[in-house]
């Protein structure tokens, strides 16, 4: 059983508003697309640096999708375990991911 099915994780979150899960959703299907290109490219054998700089591009999409998702638990997930006096367990579980999303 993992810590969400048991509801630890779900009882420190705080849901997103539907505005925000439309919003990830686009960008997600925007990446999405951009990876397909990549693949039709592959398929089409285009120059490689044509290739490496759109890999970049999705990267770097990823990369402020995922930002924009820490910026988001640290200022409602982190601050309500703090208010909450939790704070410590859900810093540390931030700090990991954090390091993990640097590397």
């Amino acid at each position: 059983m993992t810590e969400y099915e048991d509801g630890k994780r779900k009882a420190k979150m705080v849901p997103r508003t539907g505005e925000e899960i439309e919003n990830i959703v686009k960008r997600l299907k925007r990446i999405e697309g951009q990876v397909r290109g990549v693949q039709k490219m592959v398929e089409d054998n285009r120059y490689c640096i044509d290739i490496l700089v759109q890999i970049s591009a999705i990267q770097a999409a990823l990369n402020k999708v995922g930002l924009n998702l820490l910026e988001r638990h640290a200022n409602h997930c982190v601050a309500k375990a703090i208010r909450e006096g939790n704070g410590e367990e859900s810093i540390r579980e931030l700090m990991d991911v954090v390091k993990h999303f640097a590397k």
